[in-house]
């Protein structure tokens, strides 16, 4: 076995590129840019793009409560990830410019889902 001290350059190279794909492609720091939903134990669900994760701490930007929902299909928070929401039964509050949350779920949004939430109006007081 090689000592460490002894790597090459080219090897210490591969070495780095090899550690570095696998933390960049997968687990939680997998989903850092994406559009998610974010299920806290106390402030509700939120709606936003996973900027920080570390423990069950999360920072969202451009965030939107999502005070009252409906999915489209369905009936569950997961329904409303895929499908998105029925905006004429759903309440999104405007978006803040960053949240920080303790999160106890975080789900990936589709395409549909983003599109459908993001275009839902900015819910007004009753």
């Amino acid at each position: 076995m090689k000592n460490i001290d002894d790597l090459t350059i080219g090897e210490a190279k591969q070495l780095a590129a090899m550690f570095g794909s696998q933390k960049s492609s997968g687990g939680l720091k997998g989903m850092i840019g994406e559009k998610v939903i974010i299920r806290t134990y106390s402030a509700g669900v939120w709606f936003g793009t996973l900027t920080q994760k570390a423990g069950n701490e999360v920072i969202i930007k451009d965030a939107r409560r999502m005070w009252r929902w409906c999915a489209k299909k369905s009936i569950s928070l997961s329904a409303v990830a895929l499908y998105g929401v029925q905006q004429e039964k759903s309440k999104i509050a405007p978006a803040l410019p960053s949240v920080w949350l303790e999160a106890i779920e975080i789900i990936p949004c589709s395409a549909d889902a983003i599109e459908s939430i993001q275009g839902c109006p900015d819910v007004e007081a009753e």
